[in-house]
């Protein structure tokens, strides 16, 4: 089997719509993928805070001061 022209190059150009379709994709891909990952972080990072606030005892108030 010899290699041809056509095996490593594309004969037909792309369209820059098709470019830029893929583009948005692939951004809208990486832009929903970084707001799942933050979102979970948020939760994780909520369920901790409000563990910790449930361990510790309330603080008892400080009396005033007389003058």
């Amino acid at each position: 089997m010899t290699a041809t022209r056509q095996q490593f190059f594309k004969p037909t150009k792309v369209s820059a719509a098709t470019k830029a379709a893929e583009t948005d994709s692939a951004a809208k891909t990486i832009v929903a993928q970084e707001a799942a990952a933050r979102d979970k972080k948020t939760e994780k990072l909520r369920a901790m805070r409000i563990a910790q606030e449930a361990a510790q005892p309330a603080p008892l108030p400080t009396p005033k001061k007389r003058k």
